[in-house]
């Protein structure tokens, strides 16, 4: 008879759910597109855990505005001015983070016959090669200290395509194909890579899409919410930025150490049809 296998050593236990409440203090995070919307959110969430926060943007009122909410928390947000199409200064920016939230983006809604060739490149860039460098930046100081969280927002839209939005639909799929490979390449440094995806967020950059959906689906601006935006989804209406926020903070915590390679999903039933 063979000698009986040794089950693998369970995990020290977990704290009593009272004491839960994650502490970020000495931890550094990058946040991208942090001046408003799920940016900012995920930046007052970090910096409230006690997170030293690196606010990225292009938009200096917005950064300044938020290193203003942010007085008081027990971490705290430094305003880092940057058009992420500056890709070298994009990895130089995430040197030394301990978390990294890649959250900027933009989006453009016209057919693909009518999509402009340079905004394509654009929404690539930021949306894509720029969490690429960014990951890329952060990587070394994560395996060093043997932890790191990386959190890619991505979209339901990188999970299904929606008409005129190719270029949005292709940068969140090849987000979620590269988080699921820095996953897999951190795993053996304590690094966990996963994406947060939405449904549609109240965010600006869903405010601005309406008067493009209207007019590509030829209907009025108010029909564009109950009909395009909201069609799929089971609940009917927009996720808050905050609620998008929490999720990334949950998987900076100690209970989400064994989630790494995956999407949490935020689209109030869109993908269960």
């Amino acid at each position: 008879m063979s000698a009986p296998t040794t089950a693998p050593a369970a995990p020290a236990a977990l704290p009593h759910p009272a004491a839960l409440a994650l502490d970020l203090a000495g931890r550094t995070a990058v946040v991208t597109g942090a001046a408003g919307g799920i940016g900012r959110a995920c930046a007052l969430r970090l910096a409230a855990a006690g997170a030293r926060v690196r606010a990225v943007d292009r938009a200096a009122e917005g950064l300044e505005e938020l290193a203003a909410g942010a007085a008081g928390l027990p971490g705290t947000v430094e305003p880092r001015l940057l058009d992420l199409t500056d890709l070298d200064a994009a990895e130089e920016t995430a040197a030394g983070a301990d978390i990294l939230v890649n959250n900027a983006g933009l989006q453009l809604v016209r057919p693909l016959e009518d999509f402009p060739p340079e905004v394509f490149h654009t929404v690539l860039t930021v949306m894509l090669e720029a969490p690429f460098r960014l990951i890329r930046g952060a990587l070394p100081h994560m395996y060093a200290q043997g932890w790191g969280r990386v959190v890619n927002l991505s979209s339901v839209h990188g999970l299904r395509a929606s008409p005129f939005k190719s270029a949005y639909v292709a940068a969140k799929h090849g987000l979620e194909g590269l988080s699921k490979t820095a996953a897999l390449e951190g795993a053996p440094h304590g690094v966990t890579s996963n994406c947060v995806s939405p449904g549609y967020v109240r965010t600006p950059l869903v405010e601005r899409q309406v008067a493009d959906q209207a007019a590509a689906h030829g209907i009025p601006e108010e029909r564009v919410l109950t009909e395009i935006l909201l069609r799929d989804s089971a609940l009917k209406r927009l996720v808050e930025p905050e609620e998008v926020a929490e999720a990334v903070l949950y998987l900076c915590s100690p209970q989400a150490a064994f989630i790494t390679g995956t999407s949490l999903v935020l689209d109030g039933g869109w993908t269960a049809h």
